[in-house]
């Protein structure tokens, strides 16, 4: 019987002697080592050339610069590790971004050789520039690839793997991949466009199943249910509670915080020793790292932070390919208005600087920050990588400068296997999504109105509907970690603090557009909020859930209008008589009972629609009215009620099919619908792992708890 692939290569590793292992390391060092100083020669060169404020007196002193530089080099690297016990991951952030300059402005000035012409400032623009410029010719060496950070952090991992001691039980690494659909990685997967994933579950080692998020299709609402089995408690990305009077929003630090205090039972995905990495919820991890609801960094020693700032292959690398991908968005963008591609959108502004930012400095911090876990034999680490998702939402779910970011994503899981097979402990992988996206023109551009005024023509009030929409959704990582750094006490918090005066007025950051999370008066009449084709409207005077029938003697030609728009699907509303009720042009639907008068309005979007709005209207702070937008019928597009040309949130489309790639010992009996199925599959395969405590230890009974709250919020 022929053993699986895993068992093949770990017993060709068991086989290769200990002298020829040691060779194979030393010839890999050796060749970084030339690696690294060819490319600090070239930099060099361009460098004196390119600037009049530095000279040499011949060719040795330039070769002589160069062994000085990685002297210098690592010396600091190992000063700025051995400290970050006492100055925290923030100082390594600083530290490890000045270091860079650092390293070069201290080796130009105590070398004899070198000349440096000007004033004061020469010795810092020659700093500046070198640094640039060698982390330029980094990425130019290896053709923008990921393999110049992996191959540093390959290094670490097989420096450290002979010291560390292996973990007794296999652990479990969870990767996000936000906002991919099963359809698309299925094609993808087809089309061999991702040798690694597709490796996987071509020879066996992985399966692949797709699973039905349910309403709404967002991040967060997913990883209520994957990391806290709490996503009842989620109705949209952004919704208006009446109690208090404010717009929660989940990716604004202070709101998520908020949130996952009502649903975490303490007995998370991630209770037992796990690791929380760049997500929306902690999952009652005991360590969280950019985390929403906790917005802060780890708060002692990180090695992942280390290596990432102080390492030449990642922050300068990184700052150079963050202007890269700036570069590459321009032109992806202006070729796409060339040739008139539609749907599409704007894809200016401060996208331009999240999309650098997501797909670059976020994408290595993670892996090295995951390099981390795994190395310390974490028993269960969740990643959420959001990089696929931001671009899509601007360029499109299937365009190719998105099915490009799936493939940088592919290299990441290689590049994470790779690692895991370097260690002396094992862990098994698991590739998952939250959701996918919807294609298609907003509701604004084809209908020439947004919904809140379409709204505002419908009603009698004295004052125009407030809406919250916006592309917020890109800015809660940069913004959990610029919150986290503000509170600092520290000359890096300050210095945070007062650069963003005005805009944390309570210590949380909140950049980002300024129709995301409007301020609500005292008398505000009407408030709509929108995820993606999903939107909520709330009678905010009136208290409570207010049932269809008072909403018809209040604004008589508001449901039957939003009815018959023809940018809405259909809308939901409570009747006193029967419950929650999907209303369309041509037909109703009632959610409880599955009686239908007329045409079902929930027919185009499939058979899982009237269990997922149901489920839906029934959460707490749902809006009184819920209203999907339209779908179309050939292409499955929907119009988004805000601008974005791929969106997710509500229904229709590949938004609310999400995907599982999952070991094949783990044994998936049908597809799991909602997010809350999803995590009682991954706390099986906990179990079986042997990595899961007896949930009995939890006290107080929490479950009880945020079942009377949700309750109590219903009733409300």
């Amino acid at each position: 019987m022929a053993k699986p692939p895993e068992q093949v290569s770990a017993g060709r590793r068991q086989r290769r002697s200990p002298v020829w292992v040691d060779v194979r390391r030393t010839t890999r060092g050796l060749q970084a080592m030339l690696l690294g100083g060819l490319a600090s020669l070239v930099s060099l060169v361009i460098t004196f050339w390119t600037l009049p404020q530095i000279s040499s007196d011949g060719t040795l002193p330039v070769l002589r610069l160069v062994v000085i530089l990685a002297v210098i080099g690592l010396l600091v690297r190992w000063i700025l590790a051995g400290i970050a016990i006492l100055i925290g991951s923030v100082g390594v952030l600083v530290g490890g971004l000045l270091s860079q300059f650092g390293v070069v402005y201290l080796a130009v000035t105590v070398d004899p050789g070198v000349n440096l012409h000007g004033g004061v400032e020469a010795p810092l623009l020659v700093a500046i520039v070198m640094a640039s410029v060698s982390a330029f010719v980094g990425w130019v060496a290896y053709a923008g690839s990921d393999d110049a950070y992996v191959s540093e952090v390959m290094r670490v991992v097989r420096r450290r793997a002979r010291r560390i001691q292996s973990a007794p039980k296999t652990g479990l690494l969870i990767i996000q991949l936000d906002g991919l659909s099963a359809p698309l990685l299925n094609w993808m997967v087809l089309s061999g466009n991702l040798p690694h994933i597709g490796g996987w579950i071509r020879d066996g080692s992985h399966s692949m199943v797709g699973w039905h998020t349910g309403v709404p299709a967002t991040t967060p609402a997913s990883q209520a249910g994957i990391l806290h089995g709490g996503s009842g408690q989620i109705p949209a990305f952004r919704w208006y509670e009446k109690e208090t009077g404010r717009v929660m929003v989940t990716n604004r630090s202070r709101d998520a915080a908020e949130i996952e205090a009502r649903m975490s039972t303490g007995r998370g995905l991630l209770a037992d020793g796990g690791a929380s990495i760049s997500n929306n919820w902690s999952g009652d991890a005991p360590k969280s790292e950019l985390v929403f609801s906790r917005a802060a960094l780890p708060n002692g020693r990180s090695r992942g932070y280390v290596r990432f700032f102080s390492s030449p292959q990642g922050a300068a690398r990184g700052l150079v390919l963050c202007v890269a991908e700036m570069v590459k968005e321009l032109h992806q963008a202006r070729r796409q208005r060339r040739r008139n591609l539609v749907p599409r959108v704007n894809r200016g502004g401060s996208y331009i600087f999240l999309r650098a930012i997501s797909n670059v400095l976020l994408r290595d911090l993670n892996v090295s920050l995951v390099t981390d876990e795994l190395i310390k034999g974490t028993p269960v680490i969740y990643c959420d990588f959001v990089d696929y998702d931001e671009v899509a939402h601007h360029a499109g779910p299937t365009r190719p400068e998105s099915l490009q970011t799936l493939e940088g994503l592919d290299r990441v899981m290689g590049a994470l296997k790779r690692i895991i097979d370097t260690l002396p402990h094992s862990y098994e992988i698991v590739v998952l999504s939250d959701h996918g996206q919807s294609q298609g023109s907003t509701f604004l551009q084809r209908y020439g109105r947004t919904l809140t005024a379409v709204v505002d023509d419908l009603v009698d009030t004295t004052k125009e509907p407030v809406a919250a929409t916006g592309r917020s959704e890109g800015w809660g990582p940069v913004n959990a970690f610029l919150t986290e750094l503000s509170l600092r006490r520290s000359v890096a918090g300050s210095v945070t603090r007062k650069a963003l005066h005005g805009k944390a007025p309570r210590g949380e950051v909140e950049l980002g557009p300024a129709d995301c999370e409007p301020p609500v008066a005292a008398d505000e009449q009407m408030i709509v909020t929108s995820s993606g084709n999903l939107a909520l409207i709330y009678l905010a005077t009136t208290p409570g859930r207010v049932p269809l029938e008072e909403i018809e003697l209040m604004h008589p030609r508001l449901i039957p209008g939003l009815a018959m728009h023809p940018g809405i699907g259909f809308v939901v509303v409570d009747s006193l008589a029967e419950g929650p009720v999907a209303i369309g042009r041509a037909g109703v639907h009632v959610l409880r009972s599955g009686r239908i008068e007329g045409t079902d309005p929930l027919l185009p979007y499939g058979p899982a629609a009237p269990a997922s709005m149901l489920r839906q209207a029934e959460m707490p702070h749902n809006g009184d009215i819920v209203v999907i937008s339209r779908l179309d019928e050939y292409t499955h597009e929907v119009a988004a009620f805000e601008e974005l040309v791929g969106c997710h949130g509500g229904i229709g489309g590949w938004q609310t099919e999400a995907v599982l790639v999952h070991p094949r010992r783990f044994v998936v009996d049908e597809p799991p619908v909602g997010s809350d199925a999803v995590h009682a599959l991954l706390i099986s395969w906990l179990e079986q792992l042997g990595q899961r405590a007896d949930d009995a230890v939890a006290t107080d009974d929490p479950a009880e708890r945020v079942a009377t709250s949700s309750d109590a919020s219903v009733e409300a």
